[in-house]
């Protein structure tokens, strides 16, 4: 009879363990049911503390999320809070729990039922935490105490965290980011979490690539551990599945045999064709499944990664993608991307809304401010196709220390956390210029962590560290023919949407507004249309170096910023209005501007026009008329007659003077340079306001009754045929009914209308923001205005099953990727219209054995005669005799200096004249070139100084980089000082002449 026991007892021993071994991880939504309360409360970590009176909320949610965009950034709040929350994991026997916090501001303490847990003091990168020690059947406890001190120091060292500034780091406090469960075998792939759990996860890329072939190797590589307290022995498997659900490729890793308590690293590889490749405006993504096998070939743990496969290259001062040449066009924004009244906390649909609007206006990169997005952001990016630049963390200026080992710790653990998203192609080591020694420091780091993703890694600057592999100055254009220089961030103009221009309601006069620091700030209110002529001319300095116009190229820039941002600011509001976008993320004309100018990888892709303003003024209204094109010539017609030809600046701006307004069409006719029309776009005069219109921009998948998704609601004012009023800015009035709760959105007035249910509309629209509650139900909303019908709209959430504080709901894994742009073009990008002559040596007035510093490819050194005009030339012998007709100059002190120049091939004369004041680069264009290989430049008078750009200058400094400083230490008139010079000719085009990719 013992034996019978004895042997039944060991059956169900096996049987249970075996059925322990299968049971794969689960990944659950830990974002429901927590509960916050501000205040220092130290007993609230223990389990049986009675929080029943605190606040209910889903998160992510800061507490502090009403002040975004009520308060300017430096008055955040910052105290102590607490968040806590409930929940039960059913058969923790043989089971690991863990949790990840994507990230939490700023320092946080953790405890579980009473156990204290850790710390995490960064305020952006993630962490997680191995609950299963103190795990419990039935009710447990998650605590968190949060400090959210501007002023916040590392416990262990006292030190301040530098990228915890009150200038653009938003202080949104709290958990204001994503939680996840996982329960996993005691077997198990890690999570990439290094920061606590030491840990890094799994690891997938791609190598060998044929993209014409639509080939690579796909290589996935996971790190295992055994908490056990045996040896066990597994498999490892890795499948393929496309964008719509179908199995590409299936493949397998030898067996493995951890000890207890050991960790290993499991890799597998397989060739994989009809392979689609993540590219701009094409987020194409494949998930990978990496699973365990046990013995008899039951799956016991398995970890579910999206991915895109992609190639990249980086060197002769461009960036390749898959193939092809692009020039980087963006946008550095701010990190906290952030919205009013809910901050960085929106639901993942609506992160995919903002930053698709990016690539819509045609960016293929964001460049995130000074620290580490969220997650969220970073797989949003993935999913429409928009390139990103991920910083560590940051202020200004390089640091030593402790500061300087935060930096790379927090850099360690962003590349561990980010490095399977394929959006992901550089990473900043710094937002100002770092040493060199840091720089190699911050590559190891790198290529120990993700040696195989082909990203570059730089920082700001960079102009002479050949280790960084790209770089770039924040308000200048910087070239190369090494590793890639693009602008970090260019163009500060800031502009209110609600101003159209001078000539219509609300009439505001161009660059009126207070003082900033004392002085007129003319260049942070601008109208709507000079904010829009202000980009047009700025990044034409940018277009006009673009890969093809010689050896030495920019390889583009990020303007900063995208939406209109809860940091410093200069203007009349509160916040940052440089945004081609407000904080709703309704459109300014600065953002058709960029659709126009970067409608391609480098050359125009599409032709594109667009009017700037609108066409309802005033009678007897007589005003210029401003057309975006990338045509060649632009014609205007007003009601069928034509106007004539425009007036071309900066290549894309087409001016018609002293345009008389009469009511009705307005048309601009782009054509190209044979006289053939290629695009079009028309303005109409719109009629009386008929009535509002109420619609909801919405998930994809439903709106969900989880307490944190949220619908964006849009009021228009509108004519009888639907068209917008563009001058309408009457007061809305709101009502909600049902399951949701009122965010609002934003308007100039008190407290810019934060929470208000009575918005104005500006320029006949505006947005607000609803969320939902943890109760699937109606929701009605009624708008109303004087004078107007009313208009109601009816929405219904979704029901979202969430049990004991768990939820299978993970909108990160369903969201679709977004492919309007198309898979990555296998033709060229641009075609080469100018040829780089070849510098032999150089002779000079003065300092001859410096001549080399003016054409050496080092933006930080300079030939300079001695300050006599005698001794102000120099001669360059070319490598062949050439007919330059294009001079490229970088003349220090280039935004405040102009130079009396001449320039002479052998001995005659091919320019002469005073040189523009710019933001880097002049061009000599040259009317009759001369074949000579003999090129002399000289002073021939004296310069003269007066700042061009005395406004556009950085927050924390003035507005000169250390090239400009010196320059104005030597006050000579008679000083010729060159950076970087190069001889270009164009080339002729022909039917025979290729485009170049390479």
């Amino acid at each position: 009879m013992k034996n019978r026991f004895f042997f039944f007892t060991l059956i169900l021993t096996t049987l249970f363990a075996l059925s322990t071994h299968a049971a794969k991880r689960q990944k659950y939504n830990f974002n429901s049911e927590w509960r916050l309360q501000v205040g220092d409360f130290p007993q609230a970590k223990t389990a049986d503390f009675n929080d029943n009176d605190w606040k209910q909320i889903t998160l992510p949610h800061a507490f502090n999320e009403d002040e975004a965009f009520k308060l300017p950034i430096s008055q955040h709040t910052d105290t102590v809070m607490w968040y806590r929350k409930h929940f039960r994991v059913k058969e923790l026997r043989g089971k690991k729990v863990f949790v990840e916090f994507e990230g939490v501001r700023q320092g946080g303490e953790f405890f579980l039922n009473g156990h204290y847990l850790g710390l995490h003091e960064n305020g952006v990168m993630a962490v997680g935490f191995d609950l299963t020690p103190y795990m419990k059947e039935g009710d447990n406890v998650l605590a968190v105490r949060i400090d959210n001190n501007w002023f916040y120091r590392e416990k262990s060292t006292n030190s301040k965290y530098q990228w915890n500034d009150r200038n653009f780091n938003a202080n949104y406090g709290g958990i204001p980011k994503n939680v996840f469960l996982y329960v996993t075998d005691e077997v198990y792939q890690t999570l990439p979490l290094y920061s606590n759990l030491k840990t890094t996860g799994v690891y997938i890329y791609a190598t060998d690539f044929d993209i014409k072939g639509r080939k690579a190797k796909i290589h996935a590589e996971s790190e295992v551990k055994n908490d056990s307290r045996e040896a066990r022995s597994f498999s490892y498997r890795v499948t393929l599945t496309d964008a719509d659900g179908k199995s590409v490729k299936t493949f397998h890793g030898g067996k493995t045999v951890l000890k207890a308590g050991e960790t290993g690293t499991v890799k597998a590889a397989a060739d994989v064709s009809e392979l689609h490749f993540w590219s701009w405006g094409y987020g194409y993504l494949y998930t990978v499944n990496t699973a365990l096998l046990d013995d008899r070939g039951n799956v016991f743990d398995e970890v579910v990664t999206r991915t895109g496969f992609r190639k990249t290259k980086f060197g002769r001062g461009k960036v390749w993608l898959n193939d092809r040449v692009i020039q980087m066009k963006g946008y550095a924004q701010r990190t906290s991307n952030e919205w009013p009244a809910v901050g960085l906390s929106v639901p993942a649909w609506l992160s995919d809304y903002s930053n698709g609007l990016m690539v819509e206006s045609n960016a293929n990169l964001v460049r995130w401010m000074h620290v580490t997005p969220w997650k969220q952001d970073v797989e949003s990016c993935d999913r429409v196709g928009l390139i990103q630049a991920m910083p560590a963390g940051d202020a200004e200026k390089d640091r030593q220390g402790r500061q300087w080992e935060q930096r790379t710790e927090l850099m360690r653990d962003a590349i561990i956390y980010n490095r399977n998203n394929p959006s992901i192609l550089f990473y900043e080591c710094g937002n100002e210029s770092i040493s060199r020694e840091h720089m190699i420091e911050m590559k190891e780091i790198r290529d120990k962590f993700d040696p195989f993703g082909g990203r570059a890694i730089g920082s700001r600057e960079m102009l002479d560290i050949d280790e960084a592999e790209y770089g770039g100055e924040m308000l200048y254009i910087n070239k190369s023919k090494k590793h890639p220089m693009w602008a970090t961030e260019y163009c500060r103009d800031e502009g209110l949407r609600k101003y159209w221009d001078e000539y219509s309601y609300p009439f505001h006069k161009e660059g009126a507004g207070p003082l900033h620091k004392g002085k007129p700030a003319m260049s942070y209110n601008h109208n709507q249309d000079m904010l829009a002529l202000e980009m047009v001319r700025r990044w034409y300095d940018y277009w006009r170096e673009r890969p093809g116009t010689g050896l030495r190229v920019s390889a583009g820039g990020t303007k900063i910023i995208f939406s209109d941002s809860n940091t410093h600011y200069r203007g009349e509001e509160n916040y940052r209005r440089s945004g081609v976008t407000d904080p709703m993320r309704i459109e300014k004309d600065a953002f058709f501007a960029h659709q126009v100018m970067w409608n391609g990888w480098v050359d125009t892709d599409k032709f594109q026009t667009y009017i700037i303003g609108h066409w309802n003024y005033p009678e007897h209204t007589v005003k210029p008329v401003y057309v975006v094109s990338n045509g060649e010539q632009v014609e205007l017609l007003l009601n069928g007659k034509s106007l004539g030809k425009g007036k071309r600046e900066s290549h894309f701006l087409f001016t018609f003077d002293k345009v008389a307004y009469q009511p009705g069409r307005l048309e601009a006719v782009s054509y190209d340079g044979k006289g053939r029309e290629v695009s079009r776009y028309t303005l109409s005069t719109v009629g009386e306001a008929a009535r509002l219109e109420l619609t909801a921009i919405q998930n994809p998948e439903g709106f969900h009754a989880d307490g944190a998704d949220m619908a964006l609601l849009q009021v228009e004012v509108v004519d009888k045929d639907g068209r917008r009023c563009p001058l309408d800015n009457r007061t809305v009035r709101f009502t909600l009914k049902g399951e949701a709760e009122w965010r609002g959105g934003i308007a100039q007035g008190k407290d810019n209308h934060i929470l208000d249910m009575n918005l104005p509309v500006e320029c006949g629209i505006n947005r607000a923001l609803i969320r939902s509650t943890a109760k699937a139900g109606k929701i009605v909303v009624t708008a109303e205005a004087e004078g107007l019908p009313a208009a109601r709209l009816t929405l219904q959430t979704v029901p979202v099953k969430v049990a004991d504080g768990l939820s299978d709901y993970l909108p990160q894994l369903t969201l679709k990727g977004r492919l309007d742009k198309g898979e990555t073009p296998l033709t060229p990008s641009y075609t080469d219209t100018k040829r780089d002559i070849a510098i032999v040596s150089a002779e000079a007035g003065a300092n001859r054995t410096e001549t080399g510093n003016s054409h050496d490819d080092n933006e930080l050194s300079e030939w300079a005669n001695d300050g006599r005009l005698s001794t102000a030339w120099i001669t360059y012998t070319l490598a062949e005799k050439a007919s330059v007709d294009d001079i490229c100059i970088k003349l220090n002190g280039w935004r405040s200096r102009s130079y009396p120049l001449e320039v002479y091939a052998g001995d005659e004369l091919i320019w002469s004249g005073n040189t523009e004041k710019s933001l880097g680069y002049v061009h000599l264009e040259v009317d009759k070139p001369v074949c000579s290989d003999k090129i002399t430049v000289r002073l021939k008078g004296s310069t003269t100084d007066k700042d061009a750009f005395g406004q556009i200058v950085e927050v924390a400094g003035g507005a000169a980089n250390d090239m400009e400083k010196k320059a104005k230490e030597g006050k000579g008139k008679h000083n010729l000082r060159i950076i970087e010079i190069e001889f270009l000719e164009s080339i002729k085009k022909t039917s025979a002449s290729p485009a170049t990719i390479l």
